[in-house]
């Protein structure tokens, strides 16, 4: 039963997510630019909902103790900073970023990397909670396209084919599936660890919602769309609140 979740979110956050954003290529560049930045707002959303709604309290109560889980929430920012010094780590929107301007099979490694860690975050907090699992892939999902819409565009303009970058996008995303399998077979040796997995995870989420999706949502200084994107950020914490609390 368990396996079976993680076996279709983690799919559906691979290759669901790389299909969705294909579908992105067909829109008009005006519209792709109206679209990127409501979907962004909504990933911070759910990014910081599930931590903050889901993973940090499933954590604390799993450790029984609220301050070792925020010490492990901390660890785990220090070092997704120290991540983003030295690997490819940082889900860039902007096709003239200091990510973007690096090859595109070295982009792709560092996805592969990140979507790989994905993975095992949807196999650990399925094997704690299937409502837990639901709304941490949904949040996987939801960061995930925006992101693979960015790929497509820097693949595109280095001269890869579209079919090649679609078979790019797909391979790096089923390292997601890969990291998620990984994870459920192992999980059962390590269950004292998935608290401190859920606390990196954490951090994960609320390191990129703060320093790569919100900076990206600062550029956009209309009254109009500020006040869209607070409404979207709201309605995408409000979706993992709903989402918790109904299964």
């Amino acid at each position: 039963m368990v396996l079976g979740y993680i076996i279709f979110f983690s799919l559906l956050g691979s290759v669901g997510s790389v299909l969705i954003s294909a579908l992105f290529l067909v829109f008009p560049d005006k519209i792709q630019k109206g679209l990127i930045p409501k979907c962004i707002s909504f990933a911070t959303g759910t990014l910081l909902g599930a931590a903050f709604l889901g993973l940090i309290p499933h954590a604390a109560e799993d450790f029984g103790d609220v301050r070792l889980t925020l010490l492990m929430v901390l660890v785990g920012l220090i070092i997704f900073f120290i991540l983003e010094k030295f690997v490819i780590w940082r889900h860039c929107h902007d096709d003239h970023c200091h990510v973007h301007e690096a090859s595109g099979s070295l982009i792709m490694i560092g996805d592969a990397f990140h979507n790989f860690v994905d993975g095992i975050v949807i196999a650990a907090t399925f094997t704690t909670s299937i409502p837990l699992g639901i709304t941490t892939a949904f949040s996987v999902i939801t960061h995930e396209i925006p992101q693979e819409v960015g790929d497509f565009a820097i693949l595109l303009k280095n001269n890869y084919t579209k079919k090649r970058a679609f078979m790019l996008n797909i391979i790096s995303g089923l390292s997601s599936f890969a990291g998620a399998i990984l994870a459920y077979f192992f999980m059962s040796s390590l269950t004292n660890a998935t608290p401190y997995i859920m606390s990196i995870s954490a951090a994960s989420f609320i390191y990129v919602a703060i320093s790569d999706l919100i900076p990206h949502l600062q550029e956009h200084t209309n009254p109009k769309e500020s006040i869209i994107q607070i409404l979207l950020i709201l309605a995408g914490i409000s979706a993992i609140y709903f989402m918790s609390h109904t299964h």
